[in-house]
């Protein structure tokens, strides 16, 4: 979204977040270099890093070094809070996306941003499903909380591998604060829940893949902090089946040989949605289970849950694991479409970085990557309650799965 193609009202709107922002930022130049990089992040400029950002702002070529100046101190080097900033920018947005409807689900996921060189912070070859192979990258860690039709990413952690995280140079070189060492991709978004469940925003069932929900430490975590799930998990995770009284049955097994066990006859057909050519759907088993723990304590005091195993068609066997702690009384359909809710994510991704420069970033620093993620946060919240409130859910009838650009 651009000037141009807001109205009056729209615009009065964006001066009105903008300074509620620049409220939490306090500083005058701080309040300013936010606005001149939040409406960069909003133009339609092709490059949405600092250099080319300044240049669109500035009139006055011979002025553009020093907004680009001014704008590098602001992302690289200013003292703000990125967590508060974030915090500000969520509660706004869900303001005007909870009016028609609730939260449904958090989402936890991940995406890379591929890097030429070796020197940006947190960058090496490792695997992303951005690119779906094993690449130069960062990786960044995301929460997104998602009402029926209506999506908003409100949190991002940098994922530092260890030969960053343990290494002195490059830690100083980066400016990695102290406090910051080495945390799994779980690790982190257990961190992005918890300041979601401090800051009071409105809860959902958490969604993850299976690099997340195998860890049981991710799981239990949930648990604690009162939050159903429904996530992935790894085809080799053990398993004890119950029977209906909730005893168990038999010895532990992997979720793979129990689905194989079941075999196809025990699998039904379920559509879960529209896709854009055809109707989306596969064969699901569901089964009641307690995971597997080698640690001494008898199965018969822990929790059981749902498995879900996910058969698609053409496959030679099941291919996908869910855990989810929801109600025993849900039907099987129930359960599916709320597993399938993570696609959302793949959207948030692709908005994010084809419209709003969120892969733009090009400084080396800790702080600098977050501080970019948090102004491009704060600008997709704007967009994203402006679109709540032009496409409210009773007028979505003719875009079919909230289809409309970030940009409306």
């Amino acid at each position: 979204m651009n000037d141009t193609s807001m109205d009056i009202a729209a615009q009065g709107r964006l001066v009105s977040f903008l300074d509620q922002l620049g409220e939490i930022l306090h500083n005058k130049c701080r309040r300013a270099s936010f606005a001149t990089y939040a409406m960069g992040l909003l133009s339609d400029g092709e490059r949405k890093s600092m250099e080319p950002i300044a240049a669109r702002a500035c009139g006055d070529p011979a002025r553009a070094d020093a907004v680009h100046q001014r704008l590098q101190h602001f992302i690289t080097n200013g003292d703000w809070s990125d967590a508060e900033i974030r915090r500000a920018a969520a509660q706004y947005a869900l303001g005007a996306i909870t009016q028609d409807e609730c939260i449904q689900t958090w989402i936890v996921d991940d995406t890379g941003f591929l890097k030429q060189g070796s020197h940006s912070v947190g960058v090496q070859r490792q695997y992303t499903g951005s690119a779906g192979k094993t690449t130069n990258c960062q990786i960044g860690v995301s929460l997104t909380l998602a009402t029926q039709t209506r999506h908003l990413p409100v949190d991002f952690e940098l994922y530092l591998p260890r030969c960053w995280a343990e290494d002195a140079r490059r830690r100083r070189e980066a400016q990695i604060p102290d406090d910051i060492g080495f945390r799994t991709k779980p690790e982190l978004a257990l961190q992005m829940i918890r300041r979601a469940v401090a800051a009071g925003l409105p809860r959902g069932i958490v969604l993850s893949d299976g690099a997340y929900g195998t860890s049981s430490a991710f799981r239990e975590e949930l648990t604690d902090l009162g939050l159903d799930y429904a996530v992935g998990v790894d085809p080799q995770t053990k398993v004890w089946c119950m029977d209906r009284l909730r005893r168990r049955r038999g010895s532990a097994l992997s979720v793979r040989h129990l689905a194989i066990a079941i075999g196809r006859e025990g699998f039904r057909r379920v559509t879960w949605r529209e896709g854009t050519k055809q109707k989306l759907w596969a064969h699901f088993a569901v089964r009641r289970v307690v995971p597997f723990h080698d640690d001494g304590v008898a199965p018969s005091v822990r929790g059981d849950l749902w498995l879900i195993m996910e058969w698609p068609d053409g496959e030679a066997a099941p291919t996908k694991y869910y855990f989810a702690s929801l109600p025993r009384q849900i039907t099987v359909k129930q359960l599916v479409r709320t597993i399938k809710q993570r696609w959302r994510t793949e959207r948030v991704y692709e908005d994010f970085k084809g419209e709003l420069g969120l892969d733009h970033f090009e400084g080396r620093r800790f702080r600098g990557w977050h501080h970019h993620v948090s102004v491009a946060l704060c600008v997709y919240a704007f967009v994203a309650a402006e679109q709540a409130r032009r496409f409210p859910p009773q007028t979505r009838g003719k875009t079919r799965h909230n289809s409309q650009p970030l940009a409306a």
